[in-house]
């Protein structure tokens, strides 16, 4: 039996695994604030990539729940990131504050001032040295 080209296993895993993510995201973001963490990819591969970013664009997360399950993909394929929140340099009074994933995306840091990082998950899904479970 020959197998559909456009179809890839693994892109379809990394696309449920972001659906998930989003989701948890979102909820964790609620409750937590800035100490949310989403589950990390159960495995990834760089080709795998395509699934989270299709599906980041037809869930148009925030761009802080967006960072955060982008943060954890990078992650999991070797690439750890920062996640970096800002305000206009002028104040938020001249516009929203913005999340980004440090080198990942293309927001000029002159055009946000950094409040905030959070670092990546570490070794076993925890961020940074945090200790805390979230679940």
């Amino acid at each position: 039996m020959k197998q559909n080209p456009k179809y890839n296993s693994s892109v379809a895993a990394a696309a449920a695994w972001a659906a998930v993510a989003v989701r948890l995201a979102r909820r964790r973001l609620r409750r937590y604030g800035t100490q949310a963490k989403v589950p990390r990819p159960p495995f990834a591969t760089p080709r795998a990539s395509r699934g989270v970013t299709a599906v980041l664009r037809r869930y148009s997360p925030t761009c802080l729940e967006r960072a955060l399950v982008e943060q954890a993909w990078l992650a999991a394929i070797g690439c750890p990131r920062d996640v970096v929140i800002g305000i206009p340099p002028t104040g938020i009074h001249d516009g929203p504050a913005h999340a980004w994933v440090d080198g990942a995306d293309m927001v000029s840091p002159a055009q946000y001032l950094e409040l905030h990082r959070l670092p990546p998950p570490g070794p076993r899904g925890r961020r940074g040295t945090s200790q805390v479970s979230r679940q």
